[in-house]
């Protein structure tokens, strides 16, 4: 049995992550987790964190107290096999930032919503949230939190209730996107149905389909619209925000890592330099962000090369489809606001 807080203020150093917010007893579950631990796993959720540790328990008032000044945050939100994780990566730096890459309890939140959760009350669940996601683990420090892409919905609340946040909109190419699906097999073509289930149950599908007009569609052509619809939910916060919004594609990043470092760490307000910034290029983008081990951009180009070769004809033509689909739409496949010009 989980243990619980005492009603006293809590103290927790930030090692401490808000892991899960369970609706029903409007309570916060607390892991320990330390930055090595954070560093060297993918995502913030139960099939990476160390297993068997129980959680401490608060109210969620209760647990605010552990948050109780305001830290600059930042968001990295995605569409998905795009490279987010590794430029998630390049914001664990000791002394300038900490990185929270899907952190479990924005999904618990957003399927909370999806399931009929009281709008008012979700914000205000999602606010003090951000407050516990803003604990970095040193002094100065900002964090930069990157949400599953089924938390994309929230971004524009998240974004007004931090004004004072940079947010980079992440994306691949549709092509690239369809490969990293084709290539995933029966898993990524399960995988992109559930999510575009969830992005309709968020109202984000707006491209003229029906309910039956999905359920004929091929696998690919489900990414495809489930692409189309983040697409167009970036591209309307993009303009929304144009200050402090920029859009950013995973081959551009791949391509000019430190330039977009640089662009990134001045959108945030974090201080650098280009000796770190290459450090940070070298440490990052020369790994696997999943798995570790040697990885960079000569092997994704390879693995998309090969996702080419076996699955290229149908990919062409749900490229086609899908373009036929953006036009119809008005949804232009060059975003708003791009993070670096050429």
């Amino acid at each position: 049995m989980a243990a619980h807080f005492p009603s006293e203020p809590l103290q927790l150093p930030p090692e401490w992550l808000a892991h899960r917010y369970d609706p029903q007893h409007d309570a916060v579950h607390f892991i320990r987790v330390d930055r090595e631990t954070r560093r060297s796993i993918p995502f913030l959720n139960d099939e990476y964190l160390p297993s068997g540790a129980e959680p401490l328990v608060a109210r969620r008032q209760d647990s605010l107290a552990v948050a109780p000044n305001p830290v600059p945050i930042h968001f990295i939100f995605h569409s998905a096999y795009c490279c987010s994780t590794l430029l998630a990566n390049a914001y664990d730096r000791e002394g300038t930032a900490s990185s929270f890459k899907e952190p479990t309890i924005l999904n618990d939140l957003a399927g909370w919503r999806q399931r009929g959760g009281e709008p008012a009350r979700v914000a205000e669940v999602l606010d003090g949230t951000l407050r516990l996601l803003a604990r970095p683990f040193g002094g100065g420090e900002a964090s930069v939190v990157k949400p599953s892409n089924v938390v994309n919905a929230f971004a524009p609340a998240m974004l007004a209730m931090r004004p004072e946040a940079g947010c980079v909109l992440l994306h691949a190419p549709l092509r690239v996107y369809l490969g990293s699906i084709a290539g995933k097999g029966l898993w990524g073509r399960l995988w992109v149905r559930d999510l575009l289930v969830k992005i309709r149950a968020d109202g984000m599908v707006g491209l003229g389909f029906e309910a039956d007009d999905l359920f004929l569609q091929t696998d690919l052509q489900v990414a495809a619209v489930g692409w189309l619809a983040q697409h167009q939910h970036f591209a309307r916060l993009a303009g929304q925000y144009p200050g402090r919004v920029r859009t950013l594609e995973s081959e551009t990043l791949l391509a000019r890592p430190e330039e977009a470092l640089a662009a990134i760490d001045s959108l945030f307000g974090l201080a650098s330099d280009a000796a770190a910034r290459a450090r940070t290029a070298e440490r990052v983008f020369t790994r696997h962000a999943k798995f570790g081990g040697k990885f960079d951009r000569d092997d994704r180009i390879a693995g998309q090369r090969e996702a080419a070769d076996v699955h290229g004809e149908e990919i062409d033509k749900v490229v086609a489809w899908a373009e036929a689909v953006a036009a119809s739409a008005g949804v232009a496949f060059d975003l708003p606001s791009p993070l670096l010009k050429g």
